[in-house]
């Protein structure tokens, strides 16, 4: 494992409060690097987004845990995840170590590509990229996670149909000032709440 890795998850991840034990290891068996284009090779541990093309990125390592770390499944059955916005595939790969699928919208073809050659290129089969737009999420199906890659301008109520009892939801909402959103849903109804100020490019709506 690159040293540079390793501090990445110590330093980036693990002192700024990412504890969650299969999200820790997730990060600590995927390389960002395997997934940041080769002119940027040097900087795929920094503690930031970068740029992947199509006016997208990948998205600031304490993110991906963050997000990760607030909608891992409470037991260890059979699970499935929604993400909308794939990219290059890094954050579907860190959600493919936790979930047992993974269904990941991409509306950029090119960049919908580059996520199955870079899961491919890792042995990861778990995870179904999905060229197209996601915002709709799939209507009809409910998961166990649902994770938003870039942000909606209003936040999605209709996603939270979406999840199963038990199941939770993050994503980015808002268009010059953005927060994260975590949603749970249970017998007893949808609780949301703001949970964190972002920047995340914005969600783009084909429909």
């Amino acid at each position: 494992m690159n040293p540079r890795w390793t501090e990445m998850v110590k330093n980036q991840l693990a002192a700024r409060g990412i504890s969650e034990k299969r999200t820790l290891r997730a990060m600590s068996e995927i390389d960002r690097a395997d997934f940041v284009p080769e002119a940027l090779q040097s900087r795929a541990y920094e503690d930031g987004p970068l740029p992947i093309g199509y006016n997208q990125t990948i998205s600031q390592p304490y993110i991906v845990g963050f997000m990760t770390q607030c909608i891992v499944p409470a037991g260890a059955e059979d699970s499935i995840a929604l993400e909308l916005g794939a990219g290059c595939g890094y954050q579907s790969a860190i959600l493919s170590k936790i979930f047992s699928r993974v269904i990941a919208f991409e509306l950029v073809p090119e960049l919908a590509d580059l996520a199955r050659q870079n899961l491919a290129a890792l042995g990861i089969t778990n995870v179904e990229i999905r060229t197209g737009d996601g915002s709709a999420g799939c209507p009809g199906q409910e998961f166990n996670a649902i994770l938003g890659a870039a942000a909606f301008s209003v936040y999605p109520k209709h996603l939270e149909s979406q999840l199963k009892i038990g199941g939770r939801m993050i994503l980015p909402a808002g268009t010059e000032s953005q927060s994260l959103f975590l949603a749970s849903r249970s017998d007893a109804g949808i609780t949301r709440k703001r949970v964190l100020a972002v920047r995340f490019v914005p969600m783009i709506d084909k429909n």
